[in-house]
């Protein structure tokens, strides 16, 4: 999106998942992180990480905090207005 690539963006919930790797725990890319999580924050979304090891090891609780972070006022898939 835009200069960005996401791994993983839902429009609909406008929200950007990103799972990072260790590279992601130095100065260079913590700070190239922080512009580019403005950037999509800029845009409406809301930029959700989690380190690679958490998705691995720990995803229940992962896809906890994804579901919590979905708005409350999304149609489901279905519903018809």
């Amino acid at each position: 999106m835009g200069p960005y690539v996401a791994d993983f963006i839902c429009h609909t919930a406008k929200i950007v998942i990103e799972v990072d790797g260790s590279q992601h725990g130095f100065d260079r890319h913590i700070e190239r992180d922080r512009t580019r999580d403005a950037w999509f924050e800029a845009q409406g979304y809301r930029v959700l990480r989690f380190w690679n090891a958490d998705v691995l090891t720990g995803l229940d609780s992962v896809l906890e905090t994804i579901f919590a972070n979905i708005p409350s006022n999304l149609p489901i898939a279905g519903d018809t207005p």
